[in-house]
């Protein structure tokens, strides 16, 4: 038994719908390299789990090849193949579960589109780069972690442990993205795929990488090896990822932004918050800062200008924002400057890199997020990188009144999801705050009017002790 999948929403059985697969009956595919079977150990209105069973046949892969090669291909009678999850699972996967790959449910549409939490058991996942490198993979798309090394014999323990993991995954989480993640995932780690790699494999890759792997730290390293290292078909995928219409979140530079520039452009606004911010890390003692949703560079240009910040990171979604941001800060010409990085990443998966740094800055970001999004980003900031400073700025939507342009009721860029009031900003960040150990205080940027306040709403997080 290769792979278990539990569901302990309640109902749980509904994990049938889902999977279009009766509970009370044993499915079976014919696949080239052998059969998969899928079936219930369990099945209760608070618990049911589906188990998939892979059948290898390795004498059936190579019959009919024997030639030259024989002696080379006397190997593949035994190997691991038949008994770890490898490429072979990922194509029983996309066998047995077409429908719930797409992201469909006929039975319960509503629930398909529901983060359901799941538990996903693998018995034997072999991974080149060890448990670090299982981690690096999963942690970022929010799943819990178990793994345990296998031995190589647990009858010969002077043996000592093999490259196999009994990996234990735990994730609240819409079915179709825990397949997706399982598909492309289970032969990156293994680090190899058990039929001819082309073109076509950027396709699989992208369609079922869609929403989550371009954004992910990792991206470009699970792309490498998904395709089997082929440096062209690897190349040319990394640019389409490049491309790809990920979340709006750290990409508001990638956007037209004539409206919001010709509005703010007789109060100077742009400046304003940079100096704000640039302020409020020094008088906090922040020396290495981390950029968030840095675009093409624009405040990185206000900190590497200081000798102040010792170590600099600006961080983006956006692939070409970051090669903007390099040409903008001359880095091609200094690259002896380690005072300053540029990292692809996004706000919506945890990720190490942000660990360590006194203070964040997310300067006009949170508003290109969508609202139901906005958890994420909280944990990843706040849990994660948790920095003892971190500085906020969004429009002030009451302000938008004294914008004879701006027709009411529009949002100032045509990428912003919202635009929150004073009262309505203190609020989510109050919030924020107490969940987080954090203390917040807001101070105004911009000419501040009596009645509609200024502009720019600056919030301040500050770690308590």
């Amino acid at each position: 038994m290769l792979l278990t999948i539990t569901n302990t929403h309640t109902p749980a059985t509904d994990l049938g719908y889902l999977l279009h697969k009766n509970p009370k009956n044993t499915h079976t595919v014919d696949l080239p390299f052998g059969r998969a079977h899928a079936f219930y150990p369990e099945a209760h209105s608070h618990r049911c789990t589906i188990a998939l069973l892979l059948e290898v046949d390795p004498i059936g892969l190579i019959r009919g090849r024997w030639g030259t090669d024989r002696e080379r291909l006397l190997d593949q009678y035994v190997n691991d193949r038949p008994y770890v999850a490898s490429s072979f699972l990922s194509v029983a996967l996309a066998a047995l579960f077409r429908t719930a790959l797409s992201g469909k449910s006929k039975e319960r549409p509503e629930l398909a589109n529901t983060p359901l939490p799941f538990e996903v058991s693998l018995s034997s996942l072999p991974c080149r780069g060890g448990e670090p490198f299982l981690r690096r993979l999963f942690e970022p798309l929010g799943y819990s972690v178990t793994c345990t090394l296998l031995p190589l014999d647990p009858k010969f323990p002077e043996w000592g442990k093999g490259s196999y993991f009994r990996v234990q995954l735990k994730h609240t989480i819409r079915l179709q993205e825990l397949l997706q993640h399982l598909y492309v995932l289970i032969p990156v780690l293994d680090d190899k795929k058990h039929y001819w790699v082309g073109e076509d494999e950027i396709d699989k890759l992208l369609r079922h990488g869609e929403g989550w792997l371009a954004a992910h730290p990792h991206a470009e390293q699970i792309t490498r090896r998904y395709l089997n290292h082929r440096h062209a078909l690897a190349n040319a995928a990394m640019i389409q990822l490049a491309h790809e219409d990920t979340p709006a979140v750290m990409q508001v530079d990638t956007v037209p932004e004539e409206r919001e520039a010709d509005l703010e452009h007789n109060i100077d606004l742009q400046k304003a918050r940079m100096l704000a911010v640039l302020n409020v890390l020094k008088e906090h003692d922040v020396k290495r800062i981390a950029d968030l949703g840095c675009g093409e560079g624009k405040f990185l240009r206000y900190l590497v200008s200081s000798k102040y910040f010792t170590e600099i990171v600006g961080m983006d979604v956006s692939l070409r924002s970051l090669q903007i941001a390099a040409k903008r800060l001359k880095l091609d010409k200094q690259p002896e400057n380690d005072r300053i990085k540029l990292i692809q990443g996004s706000l919506m998966y945890q990720d190490k890199r942000l660990q360590g740094f006194e203070g964040a800055a997310l300067i006009e970001v949170i508003e290109h997020l969508d609202l139901p999004k906005l958890s994420a980003l909280e944990r990843v900031v706040f849990e994660c990188a948790k920095p003892k400073v971190v500085v906020v700025t969004t429009p002030n939507r009451e302000y938008n009144a004294k914008f004879s342009s701006l027709p009411a009721g529009q949002f100032r860029h045509q990428d912003h999801r919202f635009e929150w009031t004073r009262a309505e900003f203190e609020s989510w960040a109050r919030t924020v705050a107490n969940q987080r150990n954090y203390s917040v205080f807001f101070s105004p940027i911009g000419d501040v009017d009596e009645e509609l306040g200024a502009p720019t709403q600056m919030g301040v997080f500050t770690l308590c002790n």
